[in-house]
């Protein structure tokens, strides 16, 4: 058995142990009921996945465990794709993604563990940061800017293209060095979606997925290595997770929406796009570029997946009870920590899909 430790410190929440089961073999069970010293069943439970949702699954699940105590959920921060990966090979009790499976992972994770039941967990923007110490002002761009930046069109901070949506800045005659994720991403993919849906060019040269082949900059993995790439390179441009960003106090952009506003990412401005889209769904997952004069252009949710068929309907009745929290109460602590809280429609429709999953043929929750 591999352990692994990631503890991230400025959210200054209960930090999480990471556990991975790997290197078990087939009889590699994922999370472990126990009896505690006054005779209350013990319950740890394992999950894997998405940066983008790390800091409000620390607050959340610490927040559990406090009304909880025999209740355990250690989550390793590794990025949607491996969190897939890790959920597909039943090493994890739940993998976290910021974008659904698609028709080949879903099939390769049917063909492991049966069907998958896909839940929206937390809803965030994704700031375009940068690193420029002299420059004190907000600096505001458009969707062509940005994606001829991360095209290498645009390579010097003073470029007229920047210089001109930003008159009164006096931007640095300095290279830009664009900052991505280096590991399968659901933040890259929410990124690549917006700038495939913004830039021709983009979309039939690079498209968008959870891991593509930038045209250059430096990677990094994880919201976290991204952004501590950002913080300790002059004249760096990069995306991470508004969490990170303020946290970190990043600089980032106003970015100008499909209305022509300039609109900084903001629970509000989240808001506002998610609210564009009503009906959304594991098939219907996108809001990037949202209409509206409030919307900010790069948001996105995240899915938590979940085996429908439970094996232990024990550890699935506190699996579920955990999963309910998140979606429903949780959702109050979404604010502190600069999450935009889910909509109450999707709420409901995350609780409805809770519902749906079983143990011995029968729900889990009533």
């Amino acid at each position: 058995m591999q352990i692994v430790k990631r503890v991230w410190k400025p959210f200054g929440v209960l930090a999480l142990t990471a556990t991975l089961l790997a290197g078990c073999g087939s009889s590699a069970t994922p999370g472990n009921t126990n009896q505690t010293g006054g005779g209350q069943a013990r319950v740890q439970l394992t999950g894997a996945g998405s940066t983008f949702d790390y800091p409000y699954f620390s607050k959340a699940f610490a927040e559990y465990k406090n009304a909880h105590p025999n209740v355990e959920v250690n989550y390793q921060s590794i990025g949607s794709g491996g969190g897939i990966e890790q959920f597909t090979k039943k090493l994890v009790d739940f993998g976290a993604t910021d974008v659904p499976l698609n028709k080949d992972e879903y099939a390769k994770a049917k063909a492991s563990g049966g069907d998958v039941v896909e839940i929206p967990v937390a809803l965030g923007g994704v700031a375009l940061a940068y690193n420029l110490p002299d420059v004190t002002q907000q600096l505001k761009m458009t969707p062509d800017v940005v994606a001829k930046i991360f095209l290498g069109k645009i390579k010097n901070w003073n470029d007229p293209a920047i210089q001109s949506l930003n008159p009164d800045v006096q931007l640095p005659n300095l290279p830009i060095t664009t900052v991505h994720r280096s590991d399968g991403s659901g933040t890259n993919y929410i990124v690549t979606d917006y700038l495939s849906t913004v830039s021709p060019e983009w979309k039939s040269s690079i498209g968008k997925g959870k891991s593509v082949q930038w045209p250059g900059g430096l990677g990094a993995k994880g919201n976290e290595g991204v952004a501590g790439q950002i913080k300790q390179t002059t004249g760096a441009f990069g995306y991470v997770e508004l969490a990170y960003a303020l946290e970190t106090k990043m600089s980032y952009v106003a970015l100008q929406n499909k209305a022509g506003k300039y609109v900084a990412p903001t629970l509000e401005s989240v808001t506002a796009a998610a609210s564009q889209f009503p009906n959304v769904s594991a098939d219907n997952f996108s809001i990037v570029n949202a209409p509206g004069d409030g919307s900010y252009p790069i948001a996105g949710y995240s899915w938590v997946l979940l085996w429908k068929d439970q094996q232990d309907a024990n550890k699935a009745k506190t699996l579920l009870d955990v999963m309910k929290y998140v979606v429903t109460d949780g959702q109050k602590l979404a604010t502190t920590i600069q999450y935009a809280p889910l909509p109450q429609n999707v709420q409901e429709m995350a609780v409805g899909l809770l519902k749906q999953i079983q143990a011995g043929g029968q729900p889990v929750m009533q």
